[in-house]
């Protein structure tokens, strides 16, 4: 038992997760907290998630509790609802070899904690921390690791990544949201785990890389998928092109997704094969495709208000902020300058589609004389190509004058 740090004497815990271990003690089980939650309170943060480990097995605790979740009873975890939130609860466990890279061959129940923290990923998540007794464990040095900045496997390093073939990314993922190093020996089994890590459910990569993409330090994040062979097999077409340019560019993008991915994906020859395989939802997709056929050029500063009223119908107006923090990050409005006279455009709402017209179908059916036809569309256009110069004629009078003077 290692003495417990000053940081986690003084740690808050939320009244409904010492509630949980309040109750499994009192009912002369072992809990604790473990994993990423005593990684963050050590680190002096606020977990959002909280996992406790106990030697109860999973009909015990669904006994303790009036309101639980079976979530995966079969391999030991049973979710507790609290006020405000919920406690995964998970019986201390072994496992057997991994048959597939995914998952255990074998799930056993056991009473020994170390045992069940030596199964664990990185040093730094195999913690353990019992508030109401004011215990700590740290078997394998994840604390001293914490304190170097470092991500390091708990044990033999190609065991840990041939057990589950995410883990790779992981720990880039974990060296990249913290700003940590990664471990010489845990960077160095990446590459031999990278068969393994083919395996992997594409829905499990993306929501590693989604948050690799979004932390501060990207740049260096993207970097490390390319040097561990991890990048070749995420984005292909991205490692062919990664450059210090691209990498300064994405460090400059505001941690959006759609910023992010777009200022990765300037200037690849096929973009949408990268996003194809990501399996993004739609509106990621769309957006981002948007973004990358059009981009604000270099000479828009130039632009009069009618161009970038023009530039914001193709876009799609919604989308112009997200356009205006790839145009900052792309070096074409360094100042902002430019984001901000679209900014005013935007404000003073002027009519972008044919739904912005003072005039409706049945208006410019009605001026023309006419029925549905495609004349009518033809009458749409003409009008909503003058207000884009005009935003002032958009008015039902200057609408008509405008459809009764119009060319033949």
């Amino acid at each position: 038992m290692q003495p417990l740090p000053e940081v986690l004497s003084r740690a808050v815990i939320p009244a409904g997760v010492r509630s949980v271990l309040e109750r499994l003690l009192a009912a002369g089980h072992e809990a604790w907290l473990v994993g990423g939650g005593v990684r963050d309170l050590l680190r002096g943060g606020h977990p959002k998630d909280w996992d406790v480990a106990t030697d109860a097995l999973p009909e015990q605790v669904v006994k303790l509790f009036r309101r639980v979740v079976p979530t995966g009873i079969a391999h030991g975890t049973v979710t507790v609802l609290v006020p405000g939130g919920h406690v995964e609860v998970t019986t201390f466990r072994a496992e057997s070899a991994y048959v597939d890279g995914r998952r255990p061959g074998s799930v056993a129940f056991h009473r020994d904690l170390v045992a069940d923290l030596a199964r664990r990923d990185f040093t730094i998540n195999a913690l353990a921390f019992d508030p109401v007794g004011g215990r700590f464990r740290d078997p394998f040095g994840g604390q001293e690791d914490l304190a170097r900045r470092r991500v390091r496997c708990v044990g033999v390093a190609a065991e840990r990544f041939g057990e589950d073939g995410l883990r790779p990314l992981r720990a880039v993922r974990f060296a990249t949201v913290l700003e940590f190093e990664l471990d010489p020996e845990t960077e160095a089994a990446i590459p031999g785990a990278l068969p393994v890590f083919d395996k992997v459910a594409l829905e499990r990569r993306r929501e590693e890389l989604v948050k690799l993409l979004l932390a501060p330090g990207v740049a260096r994040g993207v970097d490390l998928l390319r040097r561990t062979g991890l990048l070749d097999r995420i984005l292909p077409e991205l490692d062919e092109a990664l450059d210090t340019i691209r990498n300064a560019r994405v460090s400059r993008a505001s941690p959006v997704l759609e910023v992010r991915l777009a200022a990765l994906l300037v200037g690849v020859a096929r973009p949408e094969g990268a996003l194809d395989r990501l399996r993004l939802p739609a509106k990621v997709v769309e957006t981002v495709g948007a973004l990358l056929a059009h981009p604000l050029p270099p000479e828009a500063s130039t632009w009069s208000d009618a161009e970038l009223r023009r530039w914001l119908v193709r876009l799609g107006p919604e989308r112009w902020e997200v356009a205006r923090a790839l145009a900052e990050a792309t070096g074409v409005d360094p100042d902002g300058a430019l984001g901000q006279r679209i900014a005013g455009i935007v404000a003073a709402r002027p009519p972008l589609s044919a739904k912005d017209l003072a005039l409706d179908g049945a208006a410019i059916m009605q001026t023309l004389g006419v029925g549905p036809s495609p004349a009518v569309g033809e009458a749409t256009r003409f009008l909503l190509d003058r207000v884009l110069d005009r935003p002032d004629l958009n008015t039902p009078e200057q609408l008509r004058e405008l459809l009764r003077t119009r060319p033949a």
